[in-house]
């Protein structure tokens, strides 16, 4: 008899680049990056994802391996902190090179956002996170060639948070592939940069080569984690049509891609991020200028609410100009 439910739960694994097995329809067995395995329970998941319809447990799979695969990631954080150091014997020739440092040298970092509520104050304390924007979190994760894992901060060593952040936006940048893609949607000109892997957002840090001169600055969007969305904000193309159509696409791709972000609109403003060097911006500690901004249109009475007071600045910069 085939496992329906079982079989999205390991199809959901492999995507994230992790073996999976079930020793027992009730037993998950993950086979970790560092090649420990772990093992969990998942009658109470089985139960929950049978009272499901059937079209539904892709989704429901995947919430359960990135909650499991976050989790894991926080455990070894605790453990590393608790654990601890073995004493040395002098006599020893020197030490391997520090992991962190081995990572920095194969260029193994990549930056991964989250939505600002999947990360709780521990996995904040426990993992290299920041916020990047309202809402939204940027965290460095090590590139395994079959898993990717959040980096903790005891694996920092001697390194700079900066530092590591930098690394990672570089690499993202560098060595990852992407395309980009302008299209005419609703009448407005849409600038769309993507790939399959989910490290496209470290774009963000590239916004001012993607936009180009933009006095107004840009609206962008980042729904899920193949896509930034950018609409460049000009005279020539109105703001409410811009907004309108970013929001609609932002909410589209939240609604029907797998591991939506966040369906919120920002106002990129350039400033003093962007006035800095690429690699020296990128391990400044600073990041993009994001606001969130929305409006809302009644068509029949033909006007328009702001939503947030960065959407009124944003309205009366355009409107002045």
């Amino acid at each position: 008899m085939s496992d329906i439910i079982g079989d999205a739960l390991l199809e959901a694994f492999a995507k994230r680049g992790y073996e999976a097995g079930l020793p027992e329809p009730t037993t998950l067995s993950i086979v970790l990056p560092d090649g420990a395995t772990a093992t969990t329970d998942i009658s109470g998941w089985r139960q929950y994802a049978g009272r499901n319809s059937r079209a539904d447990l892709p989704r429901l799979a995947a919430d359960f391996a990135d909650q499991a695969v976050t989790a894991f990631a926080r455990d070894n954080a605790a453990l590393a902190r608790d654990k601890p150091e073995p004493a040395r014997d002098k006599s020893e020739s020197t030490p391997d090179k520090p992991e962190i440092e081995r990572l920095l040298d194969e260029g193994s970092l990549r930056l991964r956002l989250y939505p600002e509520d999947q990360l709780d104050d521990e996995m904040r304390q426990a993992l290299v996170t920041r916020p990047l924007a309202p809402g939204l979190l940027e965290t460095v994760v090590v590139d395994y060639p079959d898993a990717m894992m959040p980096l903790n901060r005891s694996k920092l060593g001697g390194v700079t948070e900066d530092a590591v952040f930098g690394a990672a936006i570089r690499a993202s940048l560098e060595k990852e592939p992407h395309y980009t893609r302008n299209d005419e949607i609703f009448g407005v000109p849409i600038m769309t940069v993507g790939e399959t892997h989910r490290y496209v957002g470290a774009h963000l840090h590239l916004l001012h080569r993607h936009a180009g001169p933009a006095p107004f600055g840009a609206l962008v969007a980042v729904p899920i984690p193949e896509y930034v969305i950018v609409h460049v904000i000009g005279k020539d193309n109105h703001l409410f049509a811009g907004m309108e159509a970013m929001q609609a696409l932002a909410r589209t791709h939240v609604e029907n891609g797998e591991k939506p972000i966040t369906s919120q609109v920002f106002w990129w403003r350039p400033g003093q991020y962007e006035r800095l060097p690429e690699p020296d911006a990128f391990a400044s500690g600073l990041v993009p200028e994001l606001r969130p901004v929305a409006i809302e249109v009644d068509h029949d009475d033909k006007s328009v609410a702001a939503l947030t007071a960065d959407t009124g600045e944003l309205i009366d910069l355009w409107m002045n100009a």
